[in-house]
């Protein structure tokens, strides 16, 4: 399709913890900065832009972005929880395809505070209270251990009831996520464990060890979309086509099904990735490359299922056959994921995307697919929404 959005430049910074970062519009200006490079095109061109990020006040976006320049178009401030950077670059591929603008600028950040995430506007009802209500209904609250992680630990263990899984099972993954991050600079955690090291660090909530949460960290990420017009009068690489892309939030079923599963958005991811398939035409067995949301290793491991690159009830084969891995059925998370690189909310949709298009362009260095042609994106925002993204190389 002569209208699919092509991805022009990415750019990010490499993520840190927040002791060690930069402050949020600094960060959200360099990763700007390095897309627009990548691109090849200076900021001028773009006609709209659209900034992620959760944690921050009104008009950070803005913040950001003036100190890249002052062109006076129009930028919209995006929070869609841990979907957020997926959002953005859903809304900024929706501008193009519709014909609305033809080159528009998608970027994330997000400055962390340390320790576990925490409601900031506490005289006021929480998005979550449903859910949370649901979350003890089903498995009762521990008023100690972080919710995430009894979100999280709650769904690996309904899994483990249904279908069985060893604990080593869920720490391989985190072995896995650290032995990518090795080869990616911009990755926040990269020295190597051990099945035996995840398994012994502080237990969080279920079976979900420390090493088993993917850590706050601060980063930024950007990517630059254009039409394949703008790209043929401005002589811009056209390579990698967004070739389908969905984003969905709940349904009546994640209150009647009463299952941690649906809580913490399988079905969401699902249904995501079926309408994908369904519109590109593409099999889940022609993708050789990944980038899912791994907050915690239990959710890695149910979007091998929901993502359908593995039947329900496999995945824990999945794993241990490295089918996950190179040399395996397909590479989930070569960048390390969220739980090696780090999870900045607001930008992690858009880092994945960074990682993606490398891996298609064949610029991952060290962590290169080999042959990768078709590439896939899972980001998850509870709350809630589910944004999947096929990437595809016309190189």
């Amino acid at each position: 399709m002569n209208n699919q959005a092509r991805i022009a430049g990415v750019g990010m910074v490499p993520f840190t913890t927040p002791s060690k970062a930069q402050t949020y519009d600094v960060m959200g200006e360099q990763a700007a900065k390095a897309a627009l490079a990548d691109a090849g095109i200076s900021y001028d061109r773009v006609q709209q832009a659209f900034a992620s990020y959760i944690y921050g006040d009104s008009c950070s976006g803005q913040k950001a972005l003036y100190r890249v320049g002052l062109t006076g178009i129009p930028i919209i401030n995006v929070n869609n929880n841990c979907g957020s950077g997926s959002t953005a670059l859903f809304l900024a591929r929706q501008l193009v395809e519709s014909g609305a603008a033809d080159c528009v600028l998608a970027v994330g950040f997000e400055q962390m505070q340390r320790g576990k995430l925490v409601q900031h506007w506490i005289d006021r009802p929480t998005p979550f209270v449903e859910f949370d209500g649901l979350v003890e209904e089903i498995q009762g609250v521990d008023p100690v251990a972080p919710m995430a992680a009894q979100y999280f630990g709650g769904a690996g263990r309904e899994y483990a009831e249904r279908y069985g899984i060893e604990a080593e099972t869920w720490a391989m993954v985190s072995v896995k996520a650290r032995k990518h991050a090795a080869n990616n600079p911009y990755a926040a955690f990269r020295d190597p464990v051990t099945v035996g090291e995840v398994l012994a660090s502080t237990r969080i909530s279920g079976h979900l060890t420390r090493l088993q949460c993917c850590p706050p960290t601060c980063g930024a990420a950007a990517a630059v979309v254009i039409s394949e017009d703008f790209a043929r009068r401005n002589g811009l690489r056209t390579d990698v086509v967004i070739r389908a892309q969905a984003l969905v939030t709940d349904t009546p079923e994640v209150f009647e099904d009463k299952t941690m599963t649906q809580v913490v958005g399988y079905d969401m991811s699902k249904r995501a990735a079926d309408l994908v398939y369904e519109t590109s035409g593409v099999d889940p067995e022609d993708i050789a490359v990944a980038e899912v949301h791994d907050c915690f290793t239990t959710h890695e491991v149910l979007a091998y299922e929901a993502l359908r690159l593995t039947p329900e009830g496999t995945a824990e084969k999945f794993v241990r056959d490295g089918d996950n891995t190179y040399g395996g059925r397909v590479v989930v998370n070569p960048s390390g994921g969220l739980l090696a690189k780090g999870h900045p909310i607001g930008a992690t949709g858009l880092a994945q995307c960074a990682e993606l298009v490398w891996q298609l362009r064949g610029q991952a260095s060290g962590r290169q697919v080999e042959d990768a042609r078709l590439a896939l994106q899972h980001n998850v925002g509870l709350g809630g929404t589910a944004v999947v993204t096929l990437y595809e190389s016309l190189g």
